[in-house]
């Protein structure tokens, strides 16, 4: 039977809660911000006024307030938004129980067979070439009860893709914003999808779509007519996943509402108030960073992770991204130790840095099995004290037990950044670079 996938983003959803919490800004060029006395002041999300003038997520503040010198920053409220995401989960929760979420802002609902709370509607089907096939009529209905309900309860617009898969149904919705349904159905989808730009496609990030380009893939519909050993040789188990979006062969399921969450990544990232000048203070702030990304490793019963990467920003706003497979691994000092090597090979003093990020990836779900030298060694001594001090700082907070490296900085002491790092609506950072 034809699926019947639906993508919902919640449009300009900081901005948008923001306005639900002071109605005076209605109207008005918003954006949110971070701290700008702590440089973390980039536009974490903005209105639909503030993005006619060209402001863009990612900006900072000083671009933000020059392209529109009378924008109202507001600092995040993490709390409320997290409210108000719960209770429009709440409500797609009326529809179906099969609700994957993409980020605080996004999620995936399947209604293929949903008996729920929507209206009786006459003309769901059609018949073409003897085929069964819903309409993009009763399609669209469906989007727009959704968005509909959403609006009247919560005073929230969303945009709706409505496909049979996940990955049209997310570039259907980015297709009518704000407050649209975009259908994807199984008798249009090519003369939607293939004249779209390759980066419109699910997962198909800044250096994918380079390559795509490079080859001359400058269309979804190219990309689907491409040779598939081809660009399996280019891009891996990669290239078939994007050439599967592509050909509208996606078959991932949407997961349950109360399914644990599947993490592709862990990683945390921070900038700094001032420039960092010398190895020694970027090894212990990397220490700082991986004593983050281990105990939520640690918390997410993903179990070990094979592969760490490293970002790093200077002060002039350019970046790099490195990675390297290591062995699999749920501790700090390990991880901590791989991003420092990253660093010093791919950085030569002087250097100004301005923003570090470290992510680990590859879990093996708690299957793989330590080597007899490893075994031998004193890993699953250090993990069973890393996990000691998981439970310590729970109990008593994050800077009654410190690493002799971090203690050499009063200030980073406190820097819990598991705990106060920013939640970013889903579309924030590109996915699915190599």
């Amino acid at each position: 039977m034809e699926r019947i996938v639906i993508h919902s983003d919640l449009n300009n959803f900081y901005a948008s809660v923001e306005r639900k919490l002071h109605p005076e800004l209605i109207g008005k060029p918003v954006a949110v911000c971070g701290s700008k006395e702590e440089r973390r002041g980039i536009v974490l999300a903005k209105s639909e006024e503030a993005k006619r003038r060209g402001v863009k997520t990612g900006d900072t503040i000083w671009q933000a307030e020059r392209k529109c010198p009378d924008i109202i920053v507001m600092p995040p409220n993490f709390d409320e938004y997290m409210n108000y995401s719960r209770a429009v989960k709440a409500i797609y929760a009326r529809y179906t129980d099969l609700i994957e979420s993409y980020g605080i802002d996004e999620c995936w609902l399947d209604l293929t067979h949903s008996t729920l709370v929507f209206p009786p509607y006459e003309n769901k089907f059609t018949t073409v070439n003897g085929e069964k096939y819903y309409t993009d009529e009763y399609l669209r209905f469906l989007g727009d009860t959704i968005r509909g309900t959403v609006k009247k309860e919560l005073g929230l617009t969303v945009s709706c893709g409505v496909s049979f898969n996940k990955a049209f149904a997310k570039l259907g919705s980015d297709l009518k914003k704000p407050d649209g349904t975009s259908v994807i159905s199984k008798l249009n989808y090519k003369s939607v999808i293939n004249p779209l730009p390759v980066e419109d496609l699910l997962f198909v990030g800044k250096a994918t779509k380079e390559k795509l380009r490079g080859m001359g893939l400058t269309t979804i519909g190219r990309l689907a007519e491409a040779d598939d050993k081809f660009i399996q040789k280019v891009f891996g188990k990669f290239g078939v996943t994007i050439l599967k979006f592509a050909r509208g062969e996606d078959e991932d399921e949407v997961k349950h509402m109360d399914d644990k969450r599947e993490y592709k990544s862990i990683g945390n990232s921070c900038t700094y108030r001032e420039d960092i000048t010398d190895l020694k203070r970027v090894e212990r702030l990397l220490f700082v960073l991986s004593e983050s990304v281990a105990a939520r490793l640690r918390e997410s019963g993903q179990g070990t992770a094979d592969t760490v990467h490293l970002w790093v920003r200077f002060d002039d706003l350019s970046d790099f991204s490195v990675q390297k497979k290591v062995r699999h691994t749920v501790l700090c000092s390990e991880i901590a130790k791989h991003a420092f090597e990253l660093f010093k090979a791919n950085v030569t003093p002087p250097f100004k840095v301005r923003s570090m990020g470290v992510t680990v990836s590859g879990f093996d779900n708690g299957v793989s099995q330590m080597t007899i030298d490893e075994s031998s060694g004193n890993y699953k001594k250090l993990e069973a004290v890393e996990r000691c001090v998981d439970r310590i700082r729970k109990k008593h907070g994050y800077d009654k037990v410190q690493r002799g490296i971090i203690a050499e900085e009063p200030d980073e002491m406190k820097n819990d950044i598991k705990n106060s790092h920013l939640i970013k609506p889903a579309n924030f950072e590109d996915r699915g670079e190599e």
